[in-house]
């Protein structure tokens, strides 16, 4: 049986792209409180099923598919510049393809303006007519408006025409921060991405018998399985050690363990492996809200998954991705690192972060321990001295040592120095996920 909020998220989808959608009317259609409507809704923004821009309302958008990320809704485009909308709302919910910067003639900005993309300019009403006539829409710079025969023209070719305070510069920079933004998002791997789907997935209900456990042991390579009941909820998870020994005739629901650890399908790949490490759990099922079985994520589809993403080259950069690639290993010895620090690893005070200071410690030790016990690593704990500031364009020396090693874990202890300077040292204690 579905919630209140899956009916509510179900009836969204249903709705056509370029619906307007509000709190009262989803809670008047479905008879639900205009909270538990509210907090769908925001979920269904977060999902990415909806935009809600001020001074217009809530509209049903195309959710993107993952290779679609560098696209933005022209919904999205007004939220980030903070635009006012004057027209062509109906066509909010459409993907620009490009944006094009008026600074040049009107026949030679025609060229480049083509349909469903969007032609930045200032307050020039012959432009604004001409991209819209060609299926563009128009994003008018420096706050100015425009006539109300464009608007009209807005309207019938349903392409919106949208005014911002801030220039043309400072516009398009923020238009490509959003979408490198939404590159970043797009490399992050969730369970769902990974996951064993439902229709695959070898589960049990509550009132089997043990002999269906060796059934689903002898078709799969897995020795845990969910344990579901008529609702198909998790209630269980049943593993070779618990019925080790046992009559094949004993149900399975007398010898599961009761209140398994789960996962959802948006929880982050680093999440996942960090449980199945710190709990030494071979398979995790995969539900939704409902505690319904939604699929299974096991071990080796983490670390396969861990594997491939370290063969991806990156498109959007985070600091890490900035860190990482500044850190090499000195021509003396493979076992210590060099960086340089440059300016986006500094503060306000143009001396480096202690985020970062901690990022170049933990990437090193990651190194270390990949050369030496070939594993992937999972940080269970760090502690982090600062001696003395490090200034913009230092030369960083980062030197990793083993204090000691085992079969599921490591302890590094690291210095970092600076012209032989000692200005900083880490403690970390790690998981590793052998490959």
């Amino acid at each position: 049986m579905t919630t209140k909020h899956e009916q509510i998220i179900q009836h969204i989808i249903s709705l056509s792209v370029g619906s307007k959608i509000s709190v009262r009317q989803i809670a008047k259609d479905l008879n639900v409180s205009d909270g538990t409507a509210y907090r769908a809704i925001k979920e269904a923004e977060n999902q990415g099923l909806v935009s809600t821009i001020e001074r217009v309302g809530t509209i049903r958008i195309e959710r993107k598919k993952k290779e679609n990320f560098d696209r933005l809704t022209f919904a999205e485009v007004v939220n980030i510049i903070d635009g006012q909308v004057l027209g062509g709302h109906d066509g909010l919910y459409k993907t620009l393809s490009k944006f094009v910067i008026g600074a040049m003639e009107l026949e030679a900005m025609m060229r480049y303006t083509q349909a469903d993309s969007l032609l930045i300019v200032g307050n020039r009403i012959k432009a604004h007519e001409l991209a819209l006539n060609a299926g563009a829409a128009v994003l008018i710079t420096g706050g100015f408006d425009t006539e109300d025969y464009i608007k009209k023209l807005a309207d019938d070719k349903e392409m919106p025409i949208i005014s911002t305070s801030y220039d043309t510069f400072t516009v398009a920079a923020m238009i490509n921060r959003a979408i490198y933004d939404q590159l970043i998002k797009k490399e992050i791997i969730f369970v769902g991405d990974i996951a064993t789907p439902f229709e695959e997935s070898h589960y049990l209900r509550s009132k089997d018998t043990i002999e269906s456990w060796y059934k689903l042991n002898s078709l799969s390579s897995h020795t845990r399985f969910p344990v579901v009941d008529d609702k198909m909820q998790v209630i269980g998870m049943v593993s070779s050690k618990d019925i080790v020994g046992k009559d094949r005739s004993i149900v399975i629901d007398r010898v599961m363990s009761k209140k398994p650890q789960v996962v959802l399908s948006k929880t982050s790949l680093a999440s996942v492996a960090h449980t199945m490490v710190w709990e030494g759990i071979e398979l995790i099922p995969v539900v939704n809200q409902s505690y319904q079985l939604q699929g299974v994520v096991s071990r080796q589809d983490v670390l396969k998954a861990m594997q491939q993403i370290q063969r991806q080259p990156q498109v959007g950069e985070t600091i890490d991705d900035i860190v990482s690639r500044n850190l090499e290993t000195t021509e003396d010895d493979d076992n210590v690192f060099e960086s340089m620090v440059i300016p986006q690893m500094t503060n306000q005070l143009g001396t480096l972060s202690n985020g970062v200071f901690t990022t170049l410690i933990t990437e090193a030790s990651s190194r270390l321990l990949k050369k030496v016990k070939k594993a992937d690593v999972t940080i269970e704990n760090i502690t982090v001295y600062f001696s003395k500031p490090v200034q913009i364009d230092s030369k960083l020396v980062i030197k990793p040592q083993l204090l000691d090693v085992g079969r599921l874990y490591a302890k590094i202890d690291v210095e970092v120095y600076n012209e032989r300077n000692l200005v900083g040292k880490g403690l970390i204690m790690a998981q590793l996920i052998n490959r």
